[in-house]
């Protein structure tokens, strides 16, 4: 005999379907965003299991940090992009905070990430935020909170100036573009915490890196790094 719940939960899809932000199809938990099939389609890297795998080997020489990783692989035309799109561009939070839940789970069970004592967002301009309505970062380490249970501390980072968009730049203008434009308010709350610093995709990590120079003035941090996904192969 079906339950009162069970009832409610058939009439309440019936009006107002919940559909996979993938690929369109009938979902019965509303919790959920993907079915099972792009759940199971999506494309991790496992880096975070990997002691010197590739997003750390971007940093190594240049900034010194405790591990880093990205969740999934980034393509053209994938999932992956889509709903990273509708997260940056679409409003779309559920999309980030699903991600981020995703990776936290991940980097959890790795074991390399587990005495971080802050999740920090890597921070947009103010006027950027402002006309976006929200950090993405955030939105990302809002999920990724829930799934291991570490704080978000955000806007203590500051990003001080207006930076051109890094994309079809080179390394070194990648660097020279956002060299000296973040800025700690209060350092003194992190002393000697150990921080994961997110942000959503990572090419060269030229911000990060930039991000973690400026954190790295103060004494006894340490820090991690984890984005959503990364480009290379």
């Amino acid at each position: 005999m079906l339950s009162v719940r069970s009832l409610f939960s058939d009439a309440l899809h019936l009006f107002f379907p919940h559909t996979c932000m993938g690929c369109g199809t009938d979902l019965i938990n509303t919790e959920n965003i993907l079915c099972f099939r792009c759940v199971a389609n999506l494309p991790h890297t496992n880096f975070e299991k990997l002691p010197g795998n590739p997003i750390e080997h971007i940093f190594r020489g240049r900034v010194h940090i405790e591990a880093a990783s990205s969740q999934f692989y980034f393509s053209k035309g994938h999932l992956v992009q889509f709903l990273i799109h509708q997260l940056k561009y679409k409003g779309n939070k559920e999309a980030g905070k699903y991600l981020g839940a995703v990776m936290g789970k991940a980097l959890l069970q790795s074991g390399r990430f587990t005495n971080a004592d802050y999740l920090i967002p890597l921070p947009l301009y103010a006027d950027k935020e402002f006309k976006r309505g929200y950090n993405q970062a955030e939105v990302i380490c809002n999920g990724m909170s829930t799934a291991m249970n570490i704080p978000v501390y955000a806007k203590n980072v500051i990003r001080k100036r207006y930076t051109d968009t890094q994309t079809k730049k080179n390394r070194t203008d990648r660097w020279e573009n956002v060299e000296g434009s973040f800025s700690i308010l209060h350092p003194e709350k992190l002393h000697g915490n150990h921080i994961i610093l997110v942000d959503d995709v990572i090419t060269t990590g030229a911000t990060l890196e930039a991000c973690a120079q400026c954190l790295l003035t103060i004494p006894a941090i340490k820090i991690s790094i984890a984005a959503l996904a990364t480009s290379s192969k």
